[in-house]
């Protein structure tokens, strides 16, 4: 009985820490709103809004393209390979 109590109670806690930490985070990006958009640094399928004829997120067809964005945090994005905070030709 003893090992059954044990591991519903780890079960518990790990179900706690996890809405802890979610919840942490939650309040760091709210705190840290300061956001930029990024050209030139998307994988395909992984920007963040319209471009290039579509008018979706996840539609980036080709990594690298300079005309794609995704949304950073102020002051990353000259930092990053390829990164630019306009728009340019691909």
């Amino acid at each position: 009985m003893g090992s059954k109590r044990h591991i519903i109670e780890t079960a518990i806690a790990g179900v706690i820490a996890m809405a802890g930490a979610s919840a942490a985070t939650q309040v760091v990006a709210a705190e840290d709103g300061a956001k930029e958009k990024c050209y030139g640094v998307v994988k395909a399928a992984k920007n963040d809004c319209a471009a290039n004829g579509h008018a979706c997120a996840a539609h980036a067809s080709a990594d690298g393209d300079g005309s794609e964005w995704l949304y950073v945090p102020a002051g990353t994005c000259e930092r990053l390979v390829g990164g630019s905070t306009a728009p340019k030709d691909s």
